[in-house]
């Protein structure tokens, strides 16, 4: 079996994947909800150390529960579960899209608008959260304006987790975004 990454001298349009973004798979379901761009190195390093530490929590837990305390395992074993719903929710913040509406999950609350109320998703300049850490610097976020007025909170952004030190990737994704968004609106 040929093995094409091993070879250094291929052309890129040789190793380029069998499929494009836009095209869809024969067995895809496409009324579900869909991220129109993959998370980031930092978001999910960040929920696998989350992960990690719940496995020292959960054997933290298993140890007490040896020892004789079933309280002090019971609350290991609640923190432990906490700590894996807050990497399950880490790895899924961002905006998905389907045939519904465009949807923008937030760590713990997400907001969900139809098609018909998004007036138009722009990219602007303006002081961006840094990781979603407190700390502000300038960046690129991508903006949902709402037809009644105003726009959703900012989810995703050049210096988030999904596209820090990537800004191609995140001007291709907000292009995909804005793709999906001007497809919905017709």
């Amino acid at each position: 079996m040929p093995l094409p990454f091993l070879t250094a001298d291929r052309d890129a349009e040789d190793l380029a994947p069998a499929t494009t973004p836009d095209e869809n798979l024969p067995y895809e379901d496409l009324d579900r909800w869909r991220r129109p761009y993959r998370p980031g190195p930092w978001r999910v390093g960040g929920s696998a150390l989350v992960l990690l530490l719940a496995s020292y929590v959960l054997f933290s837990a298993l140890i007490i529960a040896l020892a004789g305390s079933l309280p002090g395992a019971g609350i290991c074993l609640a923190v432990a579960a906490l700590m894996i719903t807050i990497a399950v929710r880490l790895v899924r913040v961002g905006i998905w899209v389907s045939p519904q509406g465009l949807r923008q999950l937030r760590l713990v609350s997400g907001t969900t608008v139809a098609w018909s109320d998004v007036a138009a998703v722009r990219t602007t300049q303006q002081p961006v959260r840094w990781l979603g850490l407190p700390r502000t610097v300038q960046g690129q976020a991508l903006v949902v304006d709402l037809a009644r007025g105003g726009s959703l909170p900012v989810v995703v952004t050049d210096r988030g987790g999904d596209f820090l030190g990537r800004p191609e990737a995140f001007a291709v994704a907000a292009e995909a975004i804005e793709d999906r968004v001007a497809a919905h609106r017709r």
